[in-house]
């Protein structure tokens, strides 16, 4: 048959994504993929250059996906299928254009690890991600920021005079447009994958890309590369030369041979093919080559040990089997960035197909020879000169304007275009696609002043900020409004100027006083060093967002209550609480002090006597500075409780999400600034929603034991909580877990020892339901 491609609906149980986050990430998580200055010295020059080469200081543009659940329902998922006699691919262009499924029809064989469920978790470099599948890796270090997003999809004439499929986005880390076209031939066995990327600009792109396929593991899979060495990348952050496949008393080329996750990036010879395989015991199995500029390849492991199985788990339904991860990149490893010139494009040609090899030979003790039956099918199946002759096709197919359109991504490109007047054949970037999300900053680039924020808008999102040199020259032009001055302190921040960012925020709050200003000054005094003023400005940021949105009343939460179901937390506090047992507001030391937002006491109404100038005065570290009370933090106030909303009333999903980032960034800040109480009570303050999300449950266990009560803190453990945003690499749960038992061992007031320790750790051993460590304890 003729390659056919047509649209469908997948049907998978599926957690929701939820609203963005609408906080800008001023910081880069925890970061586990990055090596230290004495490893970088010991590395080759040109890896230790591109170790060095363009790192993020922060994800912006990009907003943070973490609203996401663990409660799944199915859903209907929009799906792409492209269908030959040989091959039926299955793609998700809503979710990153991710190949969900690769199946070899003549012997019924899925050869990728195909999740039956979509459970996001935090492993993107903005959070939600989900396993299985192929994946196209674009941007930074680590699982692509467009995991979750759309991209654009049409249909386009392909070489052989049949069709393909084009999936294009604009990657918004490092500003380039970039394209997959997906070719599977009428009579072929292999899916063709051509990618580009393009940098439009007048100066050099730092650029990373990985191909990223998941596949089946049992006891006997194993991966093949020509490599006969590897760097070793681990949890604990250090890279090292290994031999492969046997290295520190393993065969590392078996997944379950290991006990933790780890990395290995197979150091290729020079000149020679680049391809990987994972074949199973009967040596069957899925291989991927590239032509040569696609030079690196990986294996990820899960691991045997508790921690890798447990998140194993944790990303799929019980029952399913394990996976590994096969990898194709453009570095040797996946901690290194690659300049691409001012007006210059990386293009290449995937190929991903079934192998059938001598599972003896694969299997065998002679690594090299193992690798040379396994190179020699893959030339019967796909030879090097094909491949090559496959690039040869495409090329002039990769500017081809689209057809019919398929999905919808994002309006970014647009907006892009529209400013840089770009043009870029065959990944069009059409105004129609331009969103409420666009519309400010395209009111921005048309009339040059920013939109202001409306006086009766909810304070529940303060909108996307753009931060590269284009936008905020724009904004450094604009009149100053508090909508402008907030954005431009955002992308001044992001340009390491982090003084003029602090002016340009109090500028805001001298307009209006808005959260969003005061949480981004929180966040500058936490780099500055000054915790204490942190807290107090994030308690008067929440206080203003509960009091745009009081969260529903309820019997027994809050003051005396717990914060966590079914655990008595005692709160000291001074006041008496209101209706319904609740606190209404945050610690009044918080909005003591604090200007009101005009003269009427409504937020952006009227406008300030004297414009604030943006020459001149400062962010003073050591001042209390703009919307910060002065003096020590004072006692909490109770105001009455809003009436609760009707039976069956539900707030908008952005205000959840702005009283979810907030509450959480308050009470980490209350926390390392010694106030564990005005933490609790800030807990209590929450909507039922909010507060009995695993995270919120971690944090009042945290908050519970700074102010001493280990076993109130211990029994949210043994009520048990998910922590669904749980970070790769995170270590809370178990650090949380044994701080708790070293308290309960030692007594009150006793001293922690190094005896406390130990039998801590064989009095109370890690429940295996928070057991996540990606390392040797």
């Amino acid at each position: 048959m003729a390659t056919s491609v047509r649209r469908t609906t997948l049907t998978l149980p599926t957690a929701p994504l939820g609203p963005e986050n609408p906080l800008p990430a001023l910081r880069l998580p925890r970061e586990v993929h990055r090596v230290d200055e004495t490893t970088r010295a010991a590395l080759p020059a040109d890896m230790a250059r591109q170790t060095a080469y363009g790192p993020l200081r922060s994800v912006l543009p990009v907003r943070l996906r973490d609203g996401y659940g663990r409660r799944r329902a199915p859903a209907g998922l929009d799906a792409l299928v492209i269908e030959n006699d040989r091959l039926r691919v299955t793609v998700l262009p809503g979710l990153g254009g991710r190949v969900h499924s690769l199946h070899h029809k003549p012997t019924g064989r899925e050869l990728l690890y195909r999740n039956p469920v979509v459970q996001p978790a935090d492993f993107a470099l903005n959070g939600a991600w989900f396993s299985g599948g192929i994946e196209w890796n674009i941007g930074a270090t680590g699982h692509t920021t467009l995991a979750c997003a759309p991209l654009h999809a049409a249909r386009v004439p392909a070489p052989d005079g049949g069709e393909m499929v084009r999936l294009w986005e604009w990657e918004r880390l490092r500003d380039l447009p970039f394209q997959v076209d997906l070719w599977l031939p009428g009579d072929s066995d292999f899916l063709y994958v051509g990618v580009r990327i393009r940098n439009p600009h007048h100066r050099p792109a730092p650029v990373y890309w990985w191909s990223n396929i998941a596949v089946p593991e049992t006891e006997g899979t194993r991966v093949l590369a020509p490599a006969d060495a590897a760097w070793h990348f681990g949890y604990s952050r250090t890279l090292r030369h290994v031999p492969v496949p046997e290295w520190d008393g393993a065969d590392r080329t078996y997944p379950l041979r290991g006990a933790y996750p780890a990395d290995y990036f197979y150091d290729l010879p020079e000149g020679a093919r680049p391809w990987i395989a994972s074949l199973d015991e009967e040596g069957r199995g899925l291989v991927q080559t590239s032509t040569d500029l696609l030079r690196g390849r990986k294996l990820f492991l899960w691991g045997a040990g508790p921690g890798g199985r447990r998140w194993q788990r944790w990303l799929t339904e019980p029952g399913t089997g394990g996976y590994a991860e096969i990898q194709a990149g453009l570095a040797r490893t996946q901690l290194e960035h690659v300049p691409l010139e001012a007006g210059e494009e990386f293009a290449w040609l995937e190929a991903y197909g079934p192998l059938a090899a001598d599972p003896a030979a694969v299997h065998g003790e002679d690594w090299a020879a193992a690798r040379r039956e396994v190179e020699s099918r893959l030339e019967s199946a796909a030879p090097r000169a094909a491949v090559a002759a496959a690039y040869a096709a495409w090329r002039p197919y990769a500017d081809a304007e689209p057809g019919e359109r398929l999905a919808t991504g994002s309006g970014w490109g647009a907006l892009e275009v529209e400013r840089g007047g770009y043009r870029l054949p065959g990944t069009p970037f059409d105004p129609d696609t331009l969103g409420e999300q666009q519309e400010p900053w395209r009111r921005l680039l048309r009339t040059g002043a920013f939109p202001p924020w409306e006086a009766d808008e909810p304070l529940t999102d303060p909108g996307c900020s753009l931060v590269s040199p284009p936008w905020r020259d724009l904004l450094e032009a604009a009149p100053s409004t508090a909508a402008a001055e907030y954005h431009l302190g955002v992308a001044q921040w992001h340009a390491g100027d982090r003084a003029q960012a602090a002016r340009s925020w109090e500028r805001s709050l001298r307009w209006a006083e808005t959260p969003w200003a005061l949480r981004c000054l929180a966040v500058a005094d936490t780099v500055a060093g000054h915790p204490a003023r942190a807290a107090d400005r994030l308690l008067r940021a929440m206080d203003l967002v509960l009091a745009a949105a009081p969260p529903p009343a309820e019997v027994g939460v809050g003051v005396g209550a717990s914060p966590g179901a079914g655990v008595d937390v005692d709160v000291d506090v001074d006041g008496a609480p209101g209706p319904h047992g609740r606190p209404a507001r945050v610690p009044a030391a918080a909005t003591a002090g604090v200007g009101a937002l005009d003269a009427g006491g409504a937020r952006g109404a009227g406008t300030p006597a004297h414009a604030p100038a943006r020459a001149g005065g400062g962010h003073d570290a050591g001042a209390t500075g703009a919307g910060v009370p002065s003096g020590a933090p004072g006692e909490v106030g109770i105001a009455p409780v809003a009436p609760a909303p009707p039976a069956g009333f539900a707030y908008p999903a952005a205000t959840e999400a702005a009283e979810a980032a907030l509450g959480r960034e308050t009470v980490t800040a209350l926390l390392a600034a010694g106030r564990a109480g005005e933490a609790l009570t800030v807990l209590g303050t929450l909507r039922p929603a909010v507060r009995e999300r695993g995270r919120f449950r971690l944090l009042t266990a945290q908050a519970l034991l700074a102010r001493g009560d280990a076993a109130a803190a211990r029994a949210i453990f043994d009520e048990g909580f998910e922590v669904a945003d749980l970070r790769e690499g995170d270590e809370a749960l178990s650090e949380t877990w044994y701080a708790i038992a070293e308290r309960l061992v030692a007594g009150d007031g006793g001293a922690v020892t190094e005896d406390v320790r130990e039998r801590a750790r064989a009095e109370h051993p890690l429940p295996e339901r928070y057991e996540f460590r990606m390392r040797p304890a």
